[in-house]
């Protein structure tokens, strides 16, 4: 029974986004340093492009893992769920995240990304719950610089509807520190992916058309802009630097990332060599795909996280392609033998 805190308990975690990339990797990091996890999924759908993914079944298992359902647009619904959970810590990760797509549903970006944050901050501040608090801002904040290494001090200037929202919710975390003395940071975080990115991302949509044309079920991969480039790490990695974050003394914000940058095309060619295919037989562009407007390139300078956090990624981008690859053609394999089975036992059956 989720109550007040009590003096010998676990501490508790609440993150949004549970059914996403980071808050699935979050919780476990969280569950293995003994935490008590709780997690809010939507309970309405959007017109997002994002689908929630199932969390992995050993969650159900888990004594100290706990979900809820809640729309960051119901302020009463987070001040009721804070009272009752009192969470130590808070993990703010849910937003319309997908770059592209936001140009497409712009409001809905603008009301869950945006607008979210200040519900939720709100909550925190009305319920007057003493959790520290994280918000995931992003990399799309920046914009074209001389400096192509970005750290906490470089100006922001978005070229994205997404990268807009997410300033909005930057500077409202940064106001409820300052404004209202929460214990409240911002983690800058550049590209980060695996195995549990969603399909609809670049690098995940590379390596699960790799898989699919190695086992010769689909032809060709269409992408956008293919001389983008980006600072690649691995998602994993990140959490861990997030968590501490809310360890610190004093709020603050930080960058993560691994201060390399590699283009889109240079991820593609990598990933189909990995199976021993050449890229430029598969790969074409689509215009589609392209954003209506763009940052060339994006490097992060994580200096600050490595001196006072004693944090730096390990995962290299070799090996980062790598370990996605690898993993979709094993996951389409699966599904293979899956059907395989299925198939065999209707026969049987019949």
């Amino acid at each position: 029974m989720v109550g007040a805190a009590l003096p010998n308990r676990p501490k508790r975690a609440l993150i949004t986004g549970i059914t996403g990339q980071d808050g699935s990797y979050l919780a476990e990091l969280l569950l293995g340093k003994g935490y008590e996890v709780h997690g809010i999924k939507r309970s309405s759908s959007s017109p997002s492009e994002h689908v929630d993914q199932p969390l992995p079944y050993w969650y159900e298992r888990d004594p100290k893992f706990f979900t809820h359902f809640a729309d960051l647009s119901d302020a009463a619904k987070l001040s009721n769920l804070l009272t009752r959970i009192v969470p130590d810590e808070i993990y703010h990760l849910s937003a319309q995240s997908h770059v592209r797509a936001a140009f497409d549903i712009p409001s809905y970006t603008g009301d869950i990304t945006a607008l979210g944050t200040t519900c939720l901050l709100e909550a925190i501040r009305e319920t007057e719950i003493p959790a520290r608090f994280y918000n995931a801002s992003s990399s799309e904040m920046y914009g074209p610089s001389v400096d192509c290494s970005r750290n906490e001090s470089t100006p922001f200037r978005p070229r994205s509807l997404y990268g807009c929202a997410k300033l909005y919710s930057h500077w409202m975390t940064v106001n409820a520190r300052e404004a209202h003395g929460s214990f409240a940071v911002n983690g800058i975080l550049f590209n980060h992916e695996s195995p549990r990115r969603r399909e609809i991302f670049v690098s995940r949509k590379i390596t699960r058309a790799v898989a699919r044309i190695l086992h010769g079920l689909q032809t060709k991969l269409y992408l956008g802009n293919i001389e983008s480039e980006r600072d690649w790490g691995f998602a994993p990695e990140y959490m861990e630097g997030i968590w501490r974050m809310l360890q610190q003394s004093e709020p603050q914000d930080f960058v993560l990332a691994t201060g390399e940058t590699h283009s889109v095309g240079e991820f593609a060619e990598r990933a189909f060599a990995h199976v021993g295919l050449d890229w430029r037989s598969y790969v074409e562009v689509d215009p589609q795909y392209c954003r209506p407007a763009d940052i060339d390139r994006l490097q992060g300078d994580a200096s600050k996280a490595r001196d006072r956090l004693g944090w730096a990624p390990r995962i290299k981008f070799r090996d980062l392609v790598k370990i996605m690859v690898e993993a979709d053609v094993q996951l389409l394999e699966d599904e293979l033998t899956g059907q395989a089975e299925r198939r065999v036992s209707s026969h049987h059956a019949e």
